[in-house]
């Protein structure tokens, strides 16, 4: 799986218990992401809500596509359809 960061953007704030799960798991998986924290940045978290539709953290994004927070990331994970998603 050839994975690079342009493919997985997550916008997070520092002390979200569901975003630091999400990057865990991301971590362990070994895909590289960019992490953009809105915290404290409301022009930034206006653009995370105008792109994703989601006003909570995180925010996920896999090649452009919103996918949801930490719980649809885990979903994607436990259905084995996460891999697939980063591959198309």
């Amino acid at each position: 799986m050839n994975i690079t960061m342009n493919d997985v953007t997550i916008y997070t704030t520092q002390y979200c218990p569901y975003c630091i799960r999400a990057k865990q798991l991301l971590n362990a998986k070994n895909i590289p992401y960019e992490e953009i924290d809105v915290g404290g940045d409301r022009a930034l978290r206006q653009k995370m809500e105008q792109l994703s539709g989601g006003y909570t953290v995180p925010q996920i994004f896999i090649n452009t596509q919103p996918i949801g927070g930490c719980d649809e990331l885990y979903q994607l994970e436990n259905s084995h359809q996460l891999d697939a998603l980063l591959q198309s």
